[in-house]
């Protein structure tokens, strides 16, 4: 155990996309700062690289005998993860750092953490800040980065016909500058941002899950039903535009196998609830930690109320009647007792969640997470049918 500190003298600053070996590259480039992510000009830049470059190189045909750039614009797929997504990644930086850095300020505003937990927290925190700039972390990222643009060169291949970014010939088949530029820098792009995020997001969570084993000063009849703690329901909401670029990216490979008819409303209705499942998870993780101090908050509570209420309507029943009609004591009689009538706060002790997750807060969340899904499925399918199964998983 570290040195008690006061509860209020704490600092939890956690910069979710500060740091590490892509954050000094951008700032060497002075693409940002410490102070400022400039979210809209890196925006304009990996948008230009992911998704300009494509179709600047498929322009060139444009007054061949078969011009590409019509089929690169009415490809969902570089729509969907080149520009949308790539274009979200970059700006739910701002937005993520912004709503984690108000999530931990709570603790040290609300004095949560009781000061002998002061110090571990710190500690806690210290730790998290070395796994956000781990450079192995990166590495493993730019690994994955690299398969996927093995991967996408071997589909590529598999196509029947001549694309946008691979062009049939016989048995063979060549990549296009379009399809040489997506394989080298557009995927590797996509995937890298968005294992960056995950796992700058796995670090929180493991940060969320070491203050939940701290000794915090929670209330039972806290008015938010939490013991204290509904706050961190609000975090996921920082994620919207993350969750709303994966979901974009995913749903992309869905409106293709619509294209090809490969999709019942059956199949898309099960593939967004696992979808939503799976998101829901994701968040769900690092605050199902909380819910053990909750429990622990609610059962000794309920008890300590309990004894009191025993106390208090024995006395009150002597005070009545004279004596008490089960069990009289005398010794009991002459012990004082306080009179305080603790109904309500055993009736607000029963009713304390210790659950965290709960659709109102996570409606944000779940509209980014199955709205691409209910677009690409609105290119083939009835839109009533579609929107009631939107209606009905966002209403769950």
């Amino acid at each position: 155990m570290t040195e008690s500190r006061p509860a209020g003298d704490i600092n939890l600053d956690f910069l979710a996309f500060h740091g590490g070996p892509f954050f000094e590259l951008q700032q060497r480039l002075n693409l940002l700062h410490d102070r400022s992510l400039k979210t809209g000009r890196r925006v304009l830049l990996f948008v230009s690289l992911a998704w300009g470059a494509p179709l600047l190189l498929t322009l060139s045909t444009l007054f061949s005998d078969d011009p590409t750039v019509w089929r690169y614009l009415t490809d969902p797929g570089p729509w969907a993860r080149f520009l949308i997504a790539i274009a979200a990644f970059v700006a739910a930086e701002q937005y993520v750092e912004t709503g984690l850095r108000r999530t931990l300020a709570q603790f040290a505003r609300a004095s949560l953490i009781a000061p002998e937990s002061v110090g571990d927290a710190t500690v806690a925190l210290t730790y998290a800040l070395r796994q956000r700039d781990s450079r192995w972390a990166e590495l493993v990222c730019l690994a994955l980065a690299a398969i996927s643009a093995l991967i996408a060169y071997a589909t590529f291949g598999e196509t029947m016909t001549s694309t946008w970014a691979a062009t049939v010939i016989a048995d063979s088949y060549k990549l296009t500058a379009a399809g040489w530029w997506c394989v080298l820098v557009s995927i590797p792009l996509f995937v890298f941002l968005f294992f960056r995020g995950v796992w700058r997001h796995l670090v929180w969570a493991k940060l969320l899950r070491t203050v939940a084993q701290l000794n915090l000063r929670l209330v039972a009849t806290h008015p938010d039903g939490n013991g204290g703690l509904s706050f961190l329901a609000a975090y996921p909401n920082a994620y919207v535009l993350f969750v709303f670029g994966v979901s974009c990216g995913v749903a992309a490979a869905v409106a293709k196998h619509l294209t090809l008819g490969g999709l019942s409303a059956t199949t898309l209705t099960v593939i967004m609830a696992c979808w939503l499942a799976l998101v829901i998870g994701f968040f769900a993780y690092p605050l199902s930690a909380f819910s053990k101090p909750l429990l622990t908050l609610k059962d000794k509570t309920l008890l300590a109320l309990a004894a009191h209420a025993t106390a208090q309507q024995r006395a009150a029943e002597r005070k009545m009647i004279g004596s008490n009609i089960v069990a009289p004591d005398p010794q009991e009689a002459e012990q004082a007792v306080d009179l305080i009538d603790v109904t309500k706060q055993y009736e607000l002790t029963r009713k304390l969640s210790s659950m965290l997750v709960n659709r109102k807060t996570l409606l944000p969340v779940a509209a980014a997470a199955l709205i691409p899904f209910a677009v690409a499925g609105a290119t083939k399918l009835p839109y009533k049918e579609v929107f009631s199964v939107l209606k009905k998983l966002l209403l769950v």
